[in-house]
Formats: structure tokens, C-alpha cells, sequence
């Protein structure tokens, strides 16, 4: 029992620990003159490490993700933490409405993305963190004719205001959720 209660102990003072060190950073950055959302110093770090690194799925897979725990029969509510491909719907006040999806090869082209059929209840909402990082593939200029991807998985590099995110909606998506918050939205490039 004594040791068990140690290592709790233990537990909890190790988390205080990182929690202090964390606000302290964000604290610094911000007394240094960094704006809120900047991406660099130690507010970036501080965000990026306030959740696990998930794996991602395969960027251009041609079947909708599994998901045995979600019961989508009890209305529309948050995905479990990880990373979905997919893409937000529709956005209203703070809150993103997405579904999951896939690529469709092409018989005369490579392909395009497609949701659930028509009628299919495949669906989540989540509300937006105040951290959200916006990955764009096409740069942040409303045009969006700038080329800014990893060359090996087609994603966004390019980081974007969150207000970017409102006017593209229903783009492919490599979508992070931690905690019932979508935390990271990082966009897939398709031709």
C-alpha cells in the first residue's frame, strides 16, 4: 500500500511539474512580445506537446476509417482522439461538423476524395481549440495558388490563420482530435 501511494505521489508531482514548466514557457514567449498564435519559440512547442503524437493514416486510402467505438446512432458528437482523413462540413460557432473519407481512383484521372453516401449517418462534431494549428497545402492568400506540401505525403506544411479554415471548408483533410477539441487540421493536396 506504501508503495503504491508513493508512486501516486510521485505521479502527481512529476505532472505539476510539467504543467508549471509549460505555463511558465507560454508566460516568457508572452512577455517577450510574442503575439498569441505565433509559431515559433516556446508557445509553438508548449501547443505541439500539449497532446501525443497519433499515427496518421495512410493520406490517399481508398476505405473510410474504422471506428468501432463510436456509436453513431446517438447523434452527432466527437471523435476519439487521433488523426482522421476527412473533411469539415460545416463550422458554427466554434464548432466543426466532419466525416470521414476516402480516395476514389479514376478511370480517366487519378482520383478525388469522396464522403459517405447520401443518407449515411458517418459523422462528428467537435469543437475547435483555441490552440487549433491550420496546415494549408495551397498557402494562406485567399487564391490559394502557392504550392506549400510535403513532397513525400502530399500535406499542408504551410501554417495559416484559423480564420483560413472557415473559407475551406469540404477540402481534404488530415484531421486531429485530442480530448473532444479538433487540435490540428492539416490539408491534403490533390491535383
Amino acid at each position: 500500500m506504501k508503495t503504491s501511494m508513493r508512486f501516486l505521489l510521485a505521479g502527481g508531482a512529476t505532472a505539476a511539474l510539467v504543467l508549471t514548466s509549460v505555463q511558465a514557457a507560454g508566460a516568457s514567449a508572452t512577455a517577450v512580445g510574442a503575439p498569441s498564435g505565433a509559431a515559433s519559440g516556446p508557445v509553438a512547442s508548449a501547443s505541439t506537446a500539449a497532446y501525443p503524437k497519433y499515427k496518421a493514416p495512410k493520406t490517399f486510402g481508398t476505405s473510410f476509417q474504422p471506428d468501432p467505438t463510436h456509436d453513431f446512432t446517438k447523434g452527432i458528437h466527437t471523435r476519439h482522439n487521433g488523426i482522421l482523413r476527412g473533411w469539415i462540413t460545416h463550422l458554427r460557432g466554434g464548432v466543426a461538423e466532419y466525416e470521414p473519407i476516402k480516395f476514389k481512383t479514376g478511370t480517366r484521372t487519378e482520383g478525388h476524395f469522396v464522403g459517405p453516401r447520401e443518407g449515411d449517418v458517418m459523422a462528428y462534431a467537435s469543437r475547435l481549440s483555441p490552440r487549433l494549428t491550420y496546415l494549408s497545402a495551397t498557402g494562406c492568400k485567399p487564391a490559394g495558388t502557392v504550392l506549400t506540401t510535403d513532397r513525400k505525403s502530399s500535406v499542408g506544411v504551410k501554417r495559416c490563420p484559423r480564420s483560413i479554415l472557415a473559407k475551406r471548408l469540404e477540402r481534404p483533410a488530415l484531421i486531429t482530435v485530442h480530448g473532444g477539441q479538433i487540435v490540428k487540421v492539416q490539408e491534403i493536396f490533390t491535383p
